[in-house]
């Protein structure tokens, strides 16, 4: 294990997920900073424009300027113009630098631009190392439509649906209510469910403003669960329960909006099947390190597979950290074992 390390966590970006990514970053920083790590946040499109001389070493609380609850639907126009001009790229002044001068990035971001696998395939170029897993399964993680396919060719179980591109002509229904949700959404950002036409119209509009194709599928009455999965091997299983709705952007991140229970209250077959068939996706989709594995259990017991979330929230209401703690795994020490995951040798 690595002792004290120089560490960008990277957060913030472009995508629908921005200001959750910026909570995440600010808590993932404070517990590097408390492991007694070099740490700085960085937005990764804003960049930084100061001094660069000593910044690993300088007493600065970088997360003082974010705030603490996460909004849905950031105004990105209003972010972009914040940058100046003569940066064209993706890309904020002095990112790149900064990650290449320290020993690892740490990955606070989620969405489009951080969690589909373009950081990640930059940085593999780069020699940069970084948390969390590779480019290739990021991106396979990322876009629901792939990951569905994959799930049938591992014979995961998943809910039944189809993909749809965008102006795309519908050859199969799928019967109401079904779930209709932007294929590379996150957060549950642009998921609606439709009960009927007119509420199937809506939300197909609202997947597309989102993305060019969405994913439609069975929606599936019943119970909510999640497993993380550390290095191949699955954490308790969490169940998760709304107070009203369902698990949608403000019930994820709106403290006392969720009754959430960790370990589940499944029986001992039921959780052993739900970590199983986390292990399995794991696996099947190549991830490496850490991720969240996300189920619905219809009112039969019958387990379905929705998605893997690469970069799962690190928020004060996410799951993951709510998991490893189950474990007796604090908050630090869970970031801790992330990063120490990402500068660990690689086998040749």
């Amino acid at each position: 294990m690595r002792g004290s390390m120089k560490v960008v966590v990277l957060a913030g970006g472009t995508s629908s997920e921005r200001d959750v990514s910026l909570v995440s970053g600010s808590m993932i920083y404070k517990a590097l900073k408390k492991k007694g790590h070099q740490a700085i946040l960085l937005d990764v499109y804003l960049g930084y424009q100061g001094s660069l001389e000593q910044i690993f070493e300088r007493e600065e609380d970088w997360a003082s300027h974010i705030g603490a609850v996460a909004e849905e639907n950031p105004d990105l126009e209003e972010i972009k113009a914040l940058r100046k001009e003569q940066c064209k790229g993706f890309f904020g002044p002095n990112v790149l630098e900064l990650c290449q001068s320290a020993d690892a990035v740490f990955m606070a971001l989620h969405g489009a631009n951080g969690e589909d696998g373009k950081i990640q395939a930059c940085f593999e170029l780069l020699g940069i190392l970084y948390t969390g897993t590779d480019f290739v399964s990021s991106a396979m993680a990322m876009d629901k439509g792939i990951t569905k396919d994959i799930f049938k060719a591992y014979n995961i179980p998943t809910p039944k649906g189809i993909r749809l591109k965008k102006g795309e002509q519908e050859t199969e229904k799928v019967p109401y209510p079904c779930i209709v949700k932007a294929a590379c959404g996150g957060s549950s950002v642009g998921v609606c469910i439709a009960k009927n036409d007119e509420e199937y119209l809506n939300a197909k509009k609202v997947a597309f403003s989102y993305d060019n194709e969405a994913v439609i599928e069975q929606y599936i009455q019943g119970r909510e669960f999640s497993v993380g999965v550390m290095d191949g091997k699955a954490l308790p299983v969490i169940e998760i329960a709304p107070k009203a709705g369902f698990y949608d952007y403000k019930n994820k991140y709106q403290a006392g909006s969720t009754v959430e229970t960790c370990p589940a209250k499944l029986s001992e077959e039921k959780t052993r099947q739900l970590q199983q068939i986390a292990e399995q996706v794991f696996a099947a989709l190549r991830m490496k390190n850490y991720a969240r594995v996300d189920f619905m259990m219809s009112q039969s017991g019958e387990v379905f597979c929705l998605e893997a979330n690469s970069l799962p929230g690190m928020t004060p209401t996410s799951l993951l950290p709510q998991e490893a703690k189950a474990v007796g795994m604090d908050f630090e020490e869970l970031c801790e074992q992330i990063l120490q995951y990402a500068v660990r040798p690689q086998p040749k």
